[in-house]
């Protein structure tokens, strides 16, 4: 087994690396938590473990991870149906794009991009994302983030 994973973003570059790792994972409506007072996101997720792929093991493993943002100050969503929250969402990728298009600026837009057509973006004061691994996830398919209250 690979060792859990525990990675901080606080530039475009290092979000990339942290893109790559959550590439092909499953999220719930559920499981992606606004926190607008902590000016915070949480989601929840599967994805899988791309080290262990990498090294040759013929069977996928996913894990549960939390992806979270800080610093956010504000959250809007497209095609994200929050009506249906046990729905499979499958996350492409996160891209970062900055203030007004200037590379010195630390504020931006966070993009998360999912599979059909759905969207989050986060408007953010300066960069700062952290993926943690959780776990092996046993059922493959969505996540419980119990004690995110």
């Amino acid at each position: 087994m690979s060792p859990q994973l525990k990675l901080i973003a606080l530039d475009a570059d290092d979000l990339a690396v942290i893109s790559a790792h959550v590439q092909d994972a499953r999220v719930q409506p559920s499981d992606i938590i606004w926190r607008q007072g902590e000016k915070r996101l949480v989601v929840g997720m599967s994805r899988l473990d791309w080290e262990q792929t990498l090294a040759g093991e013929t069977t996928p493993r996913r894990l549960v991870s939390a992806l979270r943002f800080d610093r956010v100050l504000a959250c809007k969503s497209r095609n994200i149906d929050l009506a249906a929250p046990d729905k499979i969402l499958d996350l492409v990728g996160i891209e970062f794009h900055p203030q007004d298009g200037r590379n010195e600026e630390p504020g931006g837009s966070a993009l998360l991009l999912f599979a059909q057509g759905g969207a989050i973006r986060l408007d953010v004061e300066c960069l700062e994302c952290e993926l943690t691994d959780l776990g092996a996830d046993e059922l493959g398919t969505g996540v419980a983030m119990e004690g995110e209250g």
